[in-house]
């Protein structure tokens, strides 16, 4: 009976509830929505469920809105400890915590915690401190406790991966991983090389409409990616090119900007700006991308290609000085691009009207002087593509002479109609309208013509020609300047290597093309500064060392072009250049200075020049006998063509064939021969013999030797006129060893040893 009371005594207390979570500590990780996504048909039955009802259920509040749930769920648990405390004034506690008391009685009595124990455990003094230590805590809001529960996750899962032993992966896992990678750059790749084909097949369907797919495709030359940039720029490049209009593009004005325009104009306006706003940001990009070594090729194929296709189109000048700024380029691709353009602007001047020429030309003359004249030699050699019109001067002159006249004679009759239309302000203001009216047709048919105005033309082309000039004596004042240092510094010091001059071939050979253009005023200094060039002046074996042979033989052979192109007006002495000749060709060298210069000027200067003083000829026989012995098959046969040139011209010369005893038969003002005289009307040549042509006989070379036997055999044959149609140059050319021989010619050859002198005789004839 005791242990069923005490049973009935006991006190049940309901289990524990799980410990309560606030909604802002939940957070579903990526993990979990993985899995939901993955199974969604297990989670089927949430979205059938009627969450209003099971918020009406749980809640039992009507019609109350989530925000206001909170606040009351609050006041109901307020109520509910209230009511507690008043029915219970005591907590009963556990009979495992507490031992009971048992009375006289004999009946068990079991203690409980009383209100007064949990008063005392909210005392008024723990309260203060509590509330001290909750407000120097802050509280964190809800966006703040999340990103920290983030973070501390994030944490966790490093710290759990680092205490993980690492994976090592096989080589089949990484080589898969790098195909993906791979994979996935070709796709990407692929996409925007589609991208930028159709783009520019919408621009070039309709450019109008998809004008703005400009942007998109300069946008996309701003990639990583270099082959992606580099076919941006190739497609930007191959739009403008058709999209390009044939004029300048004008921006509207303010005032143009306020007034009303009709819809046609307004598209057309936008259209214009949009282009040439794109294409001076795609020519700031180039800028930008030619100083990289690996956009440079493809930034100035571009460049080229655009001044090329439009020198008349806007921002030409920019254009112009980025490719003659890297006109001397040691990049041999970039060079020859910049060449290439600038001497396709030069001959085609329909596209520019020639103001892009006149433009190049002073370009590079200031280029040429900022860098001091050290530059390569083709900034200079594109000079050569110019042309200037040699009927435009007479057509000026003539326009000249007529133009006097026909002003005097509109002076005279406004004169005339002023004072007869005095009386009659009618009839004068009705004259001066129809005046203004005409002169307003003029302009505009000028404007509209397609022949340019001759006046212009010829303005244009006189400053080009003065620019080309100045920058062609430039380099002759700097050549001048730095031989005589160099012949100075030669007189103190024995040894030293020589400033060179890379752009004095080029300037000599302008000077020889444009030698008809150049002003009498400037002839004779000209002739002296060449004269002094080829000579050395006064120490001519200190300064001759400073330019090459090459060099001295072009100074030459432009005095004669000037001379030539100016033969009445110009009275000069050409000696002194037929003494350099005649020196020079001993210290030619094979290999080391140009044969086809030389050959040049024995034909200019000896095959085409008027008949020679009989001792200076001898002694060029003599001289280019002596130079075939120690030179080269193309040498030897260009100078052996110039022996037999002055044979035929000059009958008496013939007399070195002969060898009597004691030298030639005819004597002149020098009994005996000299043969290192510098001078060759001092040599005494027709006292000696042509030994030479008896060694050349058995020279190791076919032509050679058989032209020597036709030359020795023409004492006994004065009328013979072999090899009159061939020159010096076309000797040199046809003998020379970098020449690529054909077939035809190695036959030719072959026939020449068989059938000997009398098949290289037909040769030469053809």
């Amino acid at each position: 009976m005791v242990a069923k009371r005490k049973q009935k005594q006991r006190i049940i207390l309901p289990p524990e509830l799980p410990p309560e979570v606030s909604e802002d500590e939940i957070e579903v990780s990526d993990e979990d929505r993985d899995f939901v996504d993955q199974n969604r048909e297990y989670a089927g039955f949430l979205s059938t469920l009627d969450t209003q009802s099971i918020t009406k259920h749980v809640t039992r509040v009507a019609d109350v809105k989530e925000d206001a749930l909170e606040a009351l769920y609050e006041k109901r648990l307020k109520r509910k400890s209230l009511q507690k405390e008043k029915e219970d004034p005591g907590i009963q506690v556990d009979r495992v915590d507490a031992l009971p008391v048992k009375t006289l009685d004999g009946q068990l009595y079991y203690r409980t915690a009383t209100k007064a124990s949990k008063a005392s455990e909210n005392d008024p003094t723990e309260e203060e401190a509590s509330g001290a230590a909750d407000k120097s805590i802050v509280r964190l809001t809800k966006a703040e406790r999340r990103a920290k529960l983030k973070k501390s996750k994030k944490e966790a899962k490093k710290q759990g991966k680092e205490a993980e032993p690492e994976v090592e992966q096989t080589p089949q896992e990484a080589v898969l991983a790098e195909v993906k990678e791979d994979l996935t750059a070709e796709e990407a790749f692929e996409s925007k090389k589609n991208k930028l084909a159709e783009l520019g097949i919408a621009l070039l369907a309709d450019p109008a409409s998809n004008i703005k797919s400009l942007k998109e495709i300069l946008q996309i030359c701003k990639d990583n990616n270099q082959a992606i940039v580099k076919l941006g720029l190739l497609s930007l490049l191959a739009v403008f090119k058709d999209l390009i209009p044939g004029y300048r593009i004008r921006l509207p004005t303010e005032k143009e900007l306020e007034m009303k325009v009709s819809k046609d104009v307004k598209k057309m306006r936008l259209y214009e700006s949009t282009l040439l706003s794109v294409y001076k940001a795609y020519l700031q990009k180039l800028a930008a991308l030619e100083k990289q070594s690996s956009f440079q090729h493809v930034a100035f194929r571009c460049i080229c290609t655009l001044l090329d296709a439009a020198p008349h189109f806007n921002y030409r000048e920019s254009l112009l000085g980025v490719v003659i700024r890297n006109i001397g380029s040691p990049d041999d691709v970039v060079r020859k691009l910049c060449c290439s353009s600038i001497k396709s602007l030069f001959t085609n001047e329909g596209k520019h009207g020639g103001e892009a020429t006149v433009e190049a030309v002073r370009l590079i003359a200031d280029h040429v002087k900022a860098h001091n004249c050290q530059l390569h030699p083709d900034s200079v050699e594109v000079f050569l593509s110019l042309s200037f019109d040699e009927d435009l001067g007479r057509a000026a002159r003539n326009d000249e002479k007529h133009k006097p006249q026909s002003k005097k004679s509109k002076k005279k009759k406004h004169y005339e109609e002023a004072r007869q239309l005095k009386e009659n302000d009618k009839k004068r203001s009705r004259q001066e309208l129809l005046t203004k009216t005409r002169e307003e047709v003029v302009a505009d048919y000028k404007a509209v013509a397609l022949t340019p105005d001759v006046m212009e033309r010829r303005g244009m082309q006189t400053e080009a020609l003065s620019a080309v000039f100045e920058t062609y004596f430039r380099i002759l004042k700097h050549t001048m300047q730095s031989s005589a240092s160099r012949s100075e510094a030669n007189a103190s010091l024995s040894t030293g290597a020589s400033d060179p001059h890379p752009l004095l071939a080029p300037c000599l050979k302008g000077l020889g093309k444009f030698s008809h253009l150049i002003d009498m005023d400037f002839m004779g200094d000209l002739i002296n500064y060449l004269k002094k060039l080829a000579s050395g002046g006064s120490n001519s074996e200190n300064t001759s060392k400073c330019l090459t042979v090459s060099e001295r033989l072009r100074c030459c052979i432009v005095a004669f072009k000037v001379m030539k192109s100016n033969l009445d007006a110009l009275n000069v002495d050409l000696q002194d250049f037929f003494v350099q000749l005649y020196n020079i060709i001993l210290e030619y060298r094979p290999g080391r200075d140009q044969g086809e210069v030389l050959a040049e000027a024995l034909k200019i200067m000896l095959c085409e020049d008027r008949q020679h003083d009989m001792q200076k000829a001898a002694a060029f026989v003599k001289r280019l006998a002596t130079f075939s012995l120690c030179s080269g098959s193309a040498e030897s046969m260009a100078a052996l063509v110039t022996l037999k040139h002055l044979l035929l011209k000059n009958v008496k010369c013939r007399n070195l064939l002969e060898n009597d005893a004691g030298g030639g038969s005819v004597s002149g003002s020098v009994a005996k021969y000299h043969p290192y005289a510098s001078d060759p009307n001092l040599s005494g040549a027709l006292a000696s013999v042509l030994w030479e042509l008896n060694l050349l006989t058995q020279h190791y070379h076919p032509a050679v030797s058989s032209m020597a036997s036709s030359i020795s055999s023409m004492n006994t044959s004065h009328n013979q006129v072999y090899l009159s149609t061939i020159s010096p140059q076309q000797a040199f050319t046809d003998f020379s060893l970098e020449r690529p021989e054909s077939s035809s010619h190695r036959v030719t050859l072959k026939n020449q040893i068989t059938k000997g002198k009398e098949e290289v005789t037909l040769l030469y004839q053809l």
